[in-house]
């Protein structure tokens, strides 16, 4: 399957993750986890700014009210507009040792989704956590070890959420209205070893796209689960993807290089860049942080 997207930023990061695309800017922003770092690409020109950050980010968000909330090892600050930090709005809810903050986005009402891993991957005990836009944060999904592929119906009504390691997407019930969810059940499920849900994003059509970590590809499901299409990247290990530019219909991904083999990377040099590629159905604009 030759490769379906290709390098518009060739960066090679460790850890790209959470691509998200400002409308009001026509810009993407993105993080490294590893670097660590907040950064901010133009695609018009081409140009990439970093905002070097004093922990391991996991997610981020951009405000209502300007700057961005995001989501760091030792708990959630808010950001102002360059990329400095502000303050700290919520204390780590876990064991920052051997844990730290993953895979997160904004739900319709703007309450911030973030959640945890398990560095050590020895036990499920990371969670997914709500912060709302008083900062209360909030434990809402127990028992996983590596949080990802939160995502939201176009409707509002269904939340997606994946456990890495167990290779299956859940999908919930969403109360828009009250952020609370319920009724869950097995959206899909992977037998192959090497398609490892990472980040995701959904379309206008409500299909889930969905980055495979170690297997070079993103798919798109239906919103009944079905496989329907899959797309190579060049890179080993992409890990979320966006929906930008001026009619929603890029679809950008963020990868990986970190912990890869030599003979790998020289395979695939330009790995831990970011991707793109033209597609027929456009995504949604990201809700912002009410906070």
């Amino acid at each position: 399957m030759p490769p379906a997207l290709e390098c518009v930023l060739d960066v090679k990061a460790s850890l790209g993750e959470c691509p998200v695309w400002s409308v009001d800017e026509q810009a993407l922003y993105w993080i490294d986890i590893r670097a660590p770092s907040l950064n901010r690409f133009d695609p018009s020109t081409g140009r990439n700014k970093v905002w070097p950050m004093p922990a391991s980010i996991g997610c981020f968000a951009l405000r209502r009210g300007g700057g961005f909330v995001a989501a760091l090892r030792d708990g959630c600050w808010l950001l102002d507009r360059n990329g400095r930090l502000e303050r700290k709005v919520a204390e780590a809810p876990y064991d920052t040792a051997s844990h730290r903050f993953n895979d997160g986005r904004v739900d319709p009402r703007g309450r911030l989704w973030a959640g945890s891993m398990n560095e050590r991957r020895d036990a499920a005990s990371a969670k997914l956590y709500r912060l709302d836009a008083a900062f209360r944060l909030t434990a809402m999904i127990p028992g996983i070890t590596i949080s990802n592929g939160l995502a939201f119906s176009p409707d509002g009504r269904t939340l997606y959420h994946a456990d890495t390691p167990t290779r299956t997407i859940s999908a919930w019930d969403f109360d828009v209205a009250t952020g609370d969810i319920a009724n869950r059940r097995i959206f899909a499920q992977f037998a192959d070893e090497t398609e490892r849900p990472d980040g995701a994003a959904v379309d206008r059509e409500g299909c889930y796209w969905i980055t495979f970590y170690r297997a070079g590809k993103v798919a798109r499901l239906s919103s009944r689960g079905e496989r329907l299409a899959e797309y190579a990247v060049p890179a080993m290990c992409p890990t979320m993807c966006a929906f930008g530019g001026p009619d929603l219909k890029t679809l950008y991904v963020t990868t990986a290089r970190q912990h890869r083999e030599a003979e790998e990377l020289e395979r695939f040099p330009q790995s831990g860049g970011i991707f793109a590629m033209r597609v027929a159905v456009p995504g949604l604009p990201e809700p912002k942080f009410a906070g």
